[in-house]
């Protein structure tokens, strides 16, 4: 008996875990492209390797900088202009979204407002490839998840190592 409730559990994790890397990958191929302004912040981690933490204008516009005492997780609404850069015009009460725009679900942890991720993770030595980076890169679901899968410059070319473009 205590085999089969093993096996059954280890099945029912191994599901869920295919069916997030499911959802994953549907979203990097169907998913929404939206890129968002950045203002980086401090681009290494001794215990992580390189990296650069990420602070959205978008976050910015919508609630300020610094800590958020009274906001709970939710949606934020951006407009996309012709080039997918997408800026802040109002938190979600529901109404219907226009052609240009798009939701992006937002968490409060530790009082501080987080898409995604608030970092950038990259290979150590890499950093020079990053240092200009002004946009993240997002791909968009339809529920307002959202994955960064890139960094972006000035000129919205697509940032990395040569290999990796």
């Amino acid at each position: 008996m205590r085999k089969a409730i093993a096996l059954l559990a280890g099945v029912a994790v191994l599901g869920v875990a295919n069916w997030t890397i499911y959802s994953r990958e549907r979203l990097l191929t169907e998913g929404r492209l939206v890129l968002l302004e950045l203002a980086p912040v401090d681009p290494r981690s001794l215990m992580q390797g390189d990296y650069m933490a990420l602070r959205f204008r978008a976050t910015d516009d919508a609630f300020g900088r610094g800590r958020v005492a009274d906001a709970g997780d939710g949606r934020i609404i951006v407009r996309l202009d012709a080039r997918g850069v997408g800026r802040f015009v109002r938190r979600d009460a529901g109404e219907p979204l226009a052609a240009d725009e798009a939701a992006l679900r937002y968490r409060v942890r530790e009082q501080r407002v987080k898409f995604a991720t608030n970092a950038f993770f990259f290979q150590e030595g890499h950093a020079k490839y990053y240092e200009r980076a002004r946009y993240g890169e997002m791909r968009v679901a339809p529920s307002g998840e959202l994955l960064l899968t890139g960094l972006r410059d000035d000129n919205l070319r697509r940032m990395g190592p040569p290999a990796a473009r």
